[in-house]
């Protein structure tokens, strides 16, 4: 068989529902057959996967599909590592196992990188309901990311020479940027390529989502400690100066009510439940007013900025950084 001109990796963790509904866009790009290959990277190996994959390979008109299993990783970073070393092709397209490209996808991808550029990011539609939840808005926020792996071309030679992905990232978050700053700081060459588009469904979400979202932020960190600046220009410019206010306030308030201060327990409580409202205002600001949403969004603004000030900790004391 001729070595394809590009191979698409595909992360995935037991969903095999979707991946199957990623699989078959992919393998209808306008792009013959012969040009790319699929590559799906299992983090989670399981039968319905291998079976997914295998439903599909092999099909007259298809490109080759196979799976392989990142049996010694954890996490997207290290199963699109797996994917795109095993991979054959010069070129590699990065996307996730519930995204639908479109049908140019790749022959839009290979056109931004023919043209010379080491590295091209599509662009990602999240179609969102009016008006969005919390979570959907945050879902969303993907159509505005600099630099995407649900959407992105990367020359092997580019990601040979950076390493890859980073695969202390164990959860979908940051690893993407990380793998941006550092294809920056190498002086490489990231193209728009606005035409190559994958659609970006919402998956559903418990309630109370944004609680165990917070966990994310220890990953804030560990970028943090590897490109400050980056950071601090791209992704954050200043600490929460506000959930360190409300926490401290509260912290106050308990420890003046069993000191017996009164006034100054009434003040912290008072500081803590202005700021809490200051947030739940923020997040309701053009969203959904259902009340099961407003209920989820005034409880969960009173437990994210100690948990997300907890997370922080916890990065700061992994990765040894001072990430206030």
């Amino acid at each position: 068989m001729s070595r394809p001109r590009i191979s698409v990796v595909v992360p995935t963790f037991r969903r095999p529902e979707l991946l199957r509904r990623c699989l078959v866009a992919l393998c209808t790009q306008d792009l013959d057959p012969g040009d790319y290959e699929i590559v799906v990277a299992d983090d989670g190996p399981s039968p319905e996967t291998a079976r997914a994959v295998a439903d599909l390979d092999g099909l007259p008109g298809s490109p080759r599909v196979r799976c392989l299993p990142a049996r010694h990783t954890q996490g997207p970073a290290g199963a699109r590592n797996v994917g795109w070393r095993a991979a054959t092709a010069p070129l590699i397209a990065f996307t996730d196992d519930d995204t639908i490209p479109d049908p140019g996808w790749l022959p839009t991808g290979l056109e931004a990188l023919d043209s010379g550029a080491d590295a091209a990011v599509g662009r990602t539609i999240v179609p969102a309901p009016q008006p969005p939840t919390d979570y959907e808005r945050g879902v969303a926020g993907l159509e505005r990311a600099e630099f995407i792996t649900a959407n992105c071309f990367v020359s092997r030679r580019a990601l040979e020479r950076v390493g890859g992905f980073d695969e202390r990232y164990e959860r979908a978050w940051r690893e993407d940027s990380d793998l941006q700053f550092a294809l920056m700081d190498h002086g490489f060459v990231i193209a728009s390529a606005p035409a190559a588009i994958v659609v970006h469904p919402i998956r559903p979400a418990p309630w109370g989502v944004s609680l165990s979202q917070q966990r994310q932020v220890m990953y804030d960190a560990l970028l943090y400690r590897k490109y400050p600046g980056h950071y601090r220009r791209r992704i954050r410019a200043a600490p929460p100066i506000d959930y360190y206010v409300a926490v401290i306030a509260f912290a106050a308030g308990v420890a003046a009510l069993f000191g017996g201060r009164p006034w100054i327990a009434a003040a912290g409580f008072a500081t803590w439940t202005v700021l809490t409202l200051a947030l739940f205002h923020r997040r309701l600001r053009g969203a959904s007013r259902a009340p099961r949403h407003v209920l989820e969004m005034l409880v969960t603004s009173a437990f994210i900025p100690p948990l997300a000030l907890y997370w922080r900790a916890v990065g700061s004391a992994r990765y040894r950084v001072l990430f206030a």
